[in-house]
């Protein structure tokens, strides 16, 4: 598991552009027809939450949820760190047409509408992000990477989901502070402080970005992430608190973390629609404290 959690910190929340061309020849299907079964999945109108169980590999989900703002509550009974992108399929797309598209690699399609989602908690943990959900087809995707670089939805960890017209009202999170994603930096503004925390993130790149966070271990520093990453051994140096999966540019989008006292650290590594590279390679990872 180790192994698992230091791979993945490099690769979760790698989203469709992550998808190269050796990726997708692993595809065979994405099992869109049918999901493997787990147990728990629901909806509460009256906090307007989705709960999505997730285990190796499959997706407890509800089939279909109210437009508004919706709060993705990602229960991981796994072993391994599950996330949840969260895509709209526009203009009569179906989820044959994702499979295509993910075969295909490269720039997801314009109709592939990536809406964020919650990051991954730690295996046996929880994480939460907020979604401002319009009526019509979407699907739920985990694109975290196993040690051997399968991607996760490549094993059958897809769920269709229909968001229906409403008359409810949802209401959008009041945050304790603000993430503004850019090509290749993270900007905070108000304090991120410890105790539990709604935290608003605000896409202004011209390409997706996502934001992952993760506390590094008491006395761990940046460079023994870096040697962990070179030579796993032991547990890992840090441990996962959420975030959001990959938005579009001009998307708003909210997590929610139970934050304690410590050191952590952001990052991106969605693929750069320029070079291919994850972006933390660009410089988008930003290291942060909690008092």
């Amino acid at each position: 598991m180790h192994r698992s959690l230091a791979t993945a910190v490099l690769l979760t929340g790698a989203t469709l552009c992550g998808c190269s061309a050796k990726d997708a020849a692993k595809t065979d299907s994405l099992k869109v027809a049918q999901t493997a079964a787990t147990s728990g999945g629901s909806y509460d109108p009256a906090t307007h939450t989705a709960t999505v169980k997730t285990t190796e590999y499959a997706f407890a989900a509800p089939d279909t949820v109210p437009a508004g703002w919706t709060t993705f509550r990602l229960v991981n009974e796994g072993t391994y760190i599950h996330h949840i992108q969260v895509v709209r399929l526009d203009s009569g797309k179906t989820p044959a047409d994702v499979e295509a598209a993910l075969k295909a690699g490269g720039v997801p399609p314009k109709w592939l509408v990536e809406l964020g989602g919650p990051n991954p908690p730690e295996p046996k943990g929880e994480s939460r992000g907020t979604v401002n959900l319009s009526p019509g087809s979407y699907m739920l995707l985990c694109m975290v990477h196993d040690p051997d670089g399968t991607q996760h939805f490549t094993k059958g960890m897809v769920h269709p989901l229909t968001v229906v017209a409403s008359t409810a009202q949802s209401t959008e999170p009041t945050a304790d502070a603000t993430i503004a994603l850019a090509d290749y930096n993270f900007v905070i503004t108000g304090a991120i402080k410890s105790g539990h925390r709604t935290i608003k993130v605000v896409n202004n790149g011209p390409q997706h970005h996502e934001v992952a966070i993760v506390r590094l271990a008491p006395g761990k520093t940046m460079q023994d992430v870096a040697a962990f990453f070179a030579k796993p051994n032991g547990p890992p140096p840090v441990s996962f608190i959420g975030g959001v999966a990959g938005v579009i540019p001009s998307v708003n989008s909210y997590m929610d973390a139970d934050f304690t006292p410590g050191n952590y650290v952001m990052f991106c590594v969605l693929s750069d629609a320029k070079d291919g590279k994850p972006h933390v390679e660009h410089g988008m990872v930003k290291e942060f404290k909690v008092d």
